[in-house]
């Protein structure tokens, strides 16, 4: 292991003293936070070891033991609960040999659950690697996990059925959100105008559902919620359901043809719904 004290000492100073951007950072560079570094973090930074973990255990992208190679989640939302999403998971954990919130013995795959992923019409789902396995049964779990440890689930994001791309509207003025000179995951994307602290400039969102794609003006550190307009009317894209993974008010933008899609704004969360 390298030389914890210095690696914080390195992160604090590059970080403008911000607790999350340095947890950020650690997981980066070890993939989880060493129960070492959090109290070196506590002390370096003068801040409680429980408010260090506290902050560290509120944000799902951080994880206090290491993860796999691979993260698959089951989701245990409602609608999945009722088509089976209980023994599908069970199913998970016998032939992984692991309890869901851990990782294999060979380090290859972290097994969680979550309470929705928001694709309900899909369910059961199941995601790995951030791509989507709709109507899963639990005759699927076997062939998921071969394809996983097998490479398969790094086959590009565009040939995934379970993905599929939408086309988006400002719910204020019923302008076309997609920008089709800027593409990502090979769609063109939504271009929106975003906001947090002093910073003001455009984001860009894949407009494929499952995709986890985007890219910004201006980055932004883990915990911010941003504020969404529309690069046409300027009106603010707020009013959305709250976001089942974390509580934040979700930004919603009105699908062409029918339905809502919604994604949360705070960095880090990857919760998101869609409404047909």
């Amino acid at each position: 292991m390298v030389n914890v004290s210095n690696l914080i000492d390195n992160l604090i100073v590059h970080n403008d003293n911000l607790l999350i951007r340095v947890l950020e950072d650690i997981q980066k560079h070890y993939n989880y936070l060493p129960e070492e570094t959090l109290r070196e973090v506590s002390r370096k930074m003068n801040i409680p070891l429980k408010n260090v973990y506290g902050v560290a255990t509120f944000y799902k992208a951080f994880s206090l033991e290491p993860r796999g190679k691979h993260l698959l989640s089951v989701c245990l939302g409602t609608a999945c609960h009722v088509r089976n999403a209980p023994s599908i998971a069970s199913e998970f954990q016998r032939q992984l040999d692991v309890k869901a919130g851990h990782t294999t013995k060979d380090k290859e795959i972290s097994l969680e659950t979550v309470n929705c992923l928001g694709a309900c019409a899909l369910g059961p789902i199941v995601v790995v690697d951030g791509k989507y396995h709709s109507n899963v049964k639990t005759t699927d779990v076997k062939k998921i996990i071969k394809n996983t440890l097998e490479g398969a689930q790094k086959a590009d994001i565009k040939d995934d059925k379970y993905i599929f791309p939408l086309a988006v509207s400002c719910p204020h003025c019923n302008h076309s959100l997609m920008d089709a000179n800027h593409t990502i995951d090979g769609y063109p994307s939504i271009r929106l105008t975003l906001s947090f602290g002093n910073q003001h400039g455009w984001a860009r969102i894949s407009s494929l559902y499952g995709s986890h794609r985007n890219e910004f003006e201006y980055e932004r550190p883990l915990g911010t919620v941003a504020n969404y307009f529309c690069p046409h009317c300027h009106a603010e894209l707020i009013g959305g359901s709250p976001c089942l993974e974390c509580g934040t008010t979700m930004v919603p933008m009105i699908v062409q043809g029918g339905g809502i899609v919604q994604m949360c704004p705070l960095r880090g969360c990857k919760g998101h719904k869609l409404d047909v």
